[in-house]
């Protein structure tokens, strides 16, 4: 049954069902309190909006969802339509504005437990709000130098109690007014050092730098990572009093009182006293302060001094033995000496905790190679120096100071080139140390032997200030690190000691060489880096410049053969007629290597070929020669080809052939015998690739070999003969032995080379009269002589 409605009712209709969800937002909302979605306008365009995240939903894809009691939309879609649309020519209701609301205690342990992912962080965030204080106070002081009258030193003071479990960190910096205690400790999320900054960048005195660190305002809060309670007192050189902020963790307020006890009071600054948690305790040793310190905040511009325990040796009289007294009163004579023992007497007193000085921010030219070298190894723990070291600055849309380090030796296990996740870029935000556990966003794998400082003022950081988060700026940096790491290498190369150069690529050539594979943006300075030998200098690499230098004047392409020794490659018959012509060939003989020159594809506009793979050119073509040698082997090649079968795709004429009779080369877009060996060789290869890969072998034959003359007298005579399609069989096995590749069945290759020995030496060093021995000790027999006898008994 069809329901028509008149405009009136529905318009009537909708306006209740606007009053009742303005009603519903307007309610306080309670996590147990059950939420519907609500009807609101009614044109063409209608949206449903939701209580809860207020977000628009599309009206078909939503409409399921209304449960309007009366079944008042029952009737004809059209009918319903033209009554929204007439609805909205009415006067909508005024919207109200709501201000979002959180439950504080829910916001802070989201902020502790959440934010960060490493609780030792606690010590960095704070040493950072002390020094933010101290920095605020040093400029501050240049226009009213009374604010420092009350203490002049500044600086951060640590102490711990570590039977209680206590910290107390102590600055002499500007401290907090009571309303400042309420604005920046009792406000989440406001920072007052943000604040300052944005006051001073509005100010006509602007020109100044400053290290301010603090830009989040959640720092302080990092404290409840490893404490119950937290309690600072502050003194304001603007307040004559001091106050007292005191808050827990996981509670929603916080108490300030005026501090009363003068044993308390402090001359300028700030103290915090951290009650650490029971599992925590262990910050409070004063040894693990002092570690975190020198992690953390070493180079912060503010001396940190940290209460430590102390020994001072001294020699203390010993008293003496009353039998060994009396004797020496007997003996008048023996001079008397005072027995002493060493004791260590123990103390406490403060100990200066950041004593190394951030190298990166003074001026390259007024820093000795000795100072890199022992800044090298104190932030490295190395024990070697670096063999070179790069100190630049970047200015411009991003702005760092860096230091970037080659190291002399590999770490142990070399595993580095695998693993990109190293510790050896130490990156710094204003002196501070945010983090050294980068997975490549400022240096590619390849790079990840280089080691080094990188200090920015406006790096994106997350809050908690431990992810630098990718983008722009990032990118930016990566590349011009990566270009300064490329001219330390380079100019290791170039210096006058090759055996820095021949150091570093023992120790990282594999690096580069897996850069030429990752990274193609970098292939122009990657290349002059990489050292091979060749069969020119087999007891020296060379580089690529070096090659194309010794290149002959026709010759266009740059050659190669990939083994797995210089041995394997020199004796290879692939090289036969190159080393006759006197071309230079590279070897290729770490595994790594055929894939990098791959991915190179050329260099200074010469291809690179592999002389082990068909279609080889090497300048020296001669139609009619090959011509005339098609015409007479043609036909033997096909039939060989129709002996060996599915084992080839083809059997041709070689041209890099001069003392071998044959060769078996690979595919032009297939894997070369090398390559074939080593992808059997992996754990997890795949069987299916390896069958598609390797399947296109191309058998050359050598037209000016005995055997292969042979071979086409045997044909053009007898095409049927046993003994030469054996021979082509083993032909084909030792060509593939000798091309690097591996038989399919090794005992059969040997069964034939017995058979093929046995044939040639049958008979050459033995004769048919075999003289068989005399067995020793035989008794010689004489023999009995018979006369005839004629028949019939008569002689």
């Amino acid at each position: 049954m069809m329901h028509r409605l008149s405009r009136r009712s529905v318009s009537a209709t909708l306006r209740a069902a606007t009053i009742r969800y303005r009603i519903a937002v307007a309610s306080p909302i309670s996590s147990s309190t059950p939420i519907t979605d609500s009807a609101v306008g009614s044109d063409n365009n209608t949206r449903w909006y939701s209580a809860i995240n207020g977000g628009k939903c599309n009206t078909a894809r939503h409409s399921a969802h209304l449960n309007l009691k009366s079944g008042l939309f029952l009737g004809s879609r059209y009918e319903s339509t033209a009554a929204a649309s007439d609805s909205a020519n009415l006067p909508q209701p005024p919207a109200e504005k709501y201000e979002y609301q959180a439950e504080v205690s829910r916001l802070m342990d989201l902020i502790v437990n959440s934010l960060y992912s490493n609780k030792e962080v606690f010590l960095r965030e704070l040493i950072s709000n002390a020094s933010d204080a101290l920095d605020k106070l040093r400029y501050l002081s240049v226009t009213d130098p009374q604010l420092l009258k009350d203490a002049v030193d500044l600086n951060i003071r640590i102490q711990t109690d570590k039977d209680n479990g206590i910290i107390t960190i102590t600055d002499s910096g500007i401290g907090m007014t009571r309303q400042e205690l309420v604005d920046c400790l009792g406000t989440i999320a406001q920072s007052g050092t943000a604040k300052f900054l944005k006051a001073v960048k509005e100010s006509k005195d602007a020109g100044t730098d400053n290290n301010l660190i603090g830009q989040f305002g959640v720092g302080f809060y990092s404290a409840f990572l490893v404490s119950d309670k937290v309690v600072v007192s502050t003194k304001s050189p603007k307040s004559d009093r001091q106050y007292v902020w005191e808050g827990e963790a996981n509670a929603s307020s916080f108490t300030i009182r005026e501090e009363t006890n003068p044993e308390n009071l402090i001359p300028r600054g700030t103290r915090l006293t951290l009650y650490l948690k029971h599992d925590e305790k262990g910050f409070a040793h004063p040894e693990r302060i002092q570690k975190l310190v020198k992690n953390y905040s070493q180079f912060v511009s503010f001396p940190i001094y940290t209460w430590q325990e102390k020994g001072i040796t001294k020699e203390v009289e010993v008293d003496e033995d009353p039998v060994e007294a009396n004797e020496a009163n007997q003996d008048e004579k023996v001079e008397k000496k005072k027995k002493t023992k060493k004791v260590v007497e123990r103390f406490w007193d403060w100990e200066l905790a950041n004593e190394t000085q951030p190298i990166w921010l003074r001026n390259p030219k007024e820093v000795t190679t000795e100072e890199y070298n022992e800044f090298y190894k104190k932030t490295f723990n190395e024990y070697s120096d670096p063999l070179a070291s790069s100190h630049f600055t970047t200015e411009g849309e991003v702005e760092f100071r860096s230091v970037l380090y080659v190291p002399a030796v590999s770490p142990m296990g070399r595993d580095d080139i695998i693993n990109s996740k190293t510790k050896n870029i130490r990156l710094y935000v204003k002196r501070v140390f945010i983090s050294d556990d980068f997975d490549g966003e400022l240096f590619p794998r390849y790079l990840s032997f280089v080691k080094g400082v990188v200090d920015s003022n406006d790096l994106p950081l997350n809050v908690s200030r431990e992810i630098l988060q990718e983008s722009r700026i990032v990118r930016i940096m990566r590349k011009r690190l990566v270009r300064k790491a490329f001219d330390m290498i380079l100019g290791i190369s170039l210096s006058e000691n090759k055996g820095d150069y021949e150091t570093f690529w023992e120790n990282f050539g594999k690096h580069l060489k897996l850069g030429c594979i990752e990274d193609r943006e970098n292939h122009k300075r990657l290349a002059p880096l990489l050292r091979f030998f060749s069969s020119q200098s087999e007891d020296e690499m060379i580089s690529l410049d070096e090659y194309v230098e010794n290149m002959k004047p026709e010759q266009k392409d740059i050659y190669y053969i990939a083994a797995d020794s210089v041995s394997s490659a020199r004796n290879a018959p692939f090289l036969e007629r190159l080393l006759e012509k006197d071309l230079e060939v590279l070897y290729l003989v770490d595994p790594i290597d055929e894939v990098a020159i791959q991915n190179l594809k050329s260099y200074k506009e010469k291809n690179f070929v592999d002389i082990s793979k068909e279609d080889l050119d090497l300048g020296d073509k001669n139609e009619e020669k090959e011509n005339v040698i098609k015409e007479a082997f043609g036909k033997t090649c096909d039939w060989i080809k129709k002996r060996l079968g599915e084992k080839v795709a083809n059997v041709q004429i070689s041209n890099r052939l001069s003392s071998s009779p044959c060769v078996l080369v690979s595919g032009k877009f297939g894997w070369s015998a090398n390559m074939e060996r080593l992808m059997k060789a992996q754990t997890v290869g795949d069987t299916s690739t390896l069958e598609f890969m390797k399947g296109r072998r191309v058998f050359e034959i050598n037209p000016e070999h005995p055997i292969i003359g042979e071979l086409n007298a045997a044909f053009k005579s007898n095409p049927d003969d046993e003994d030469a399609l054996r021979a082509i069989d083993l032909l084909y096995d030792a060509a593939l032995v000798s091309s690097g590749y591996t038989p399919d069945n090794p005992a059969q290759l040997s069964g034939k080379i017995y058979e093929m020995m046995g044939m040639a030496i049958s008979g050459k060093w033995s004769t048919s009269d075999v003289q068989h021995p005399v067995p020793p000790h035989t008794e010689t027999l004489e023999a009995e002589v018979v006369e005839p006898v004629e028949a019939g008994g008569q002689k």
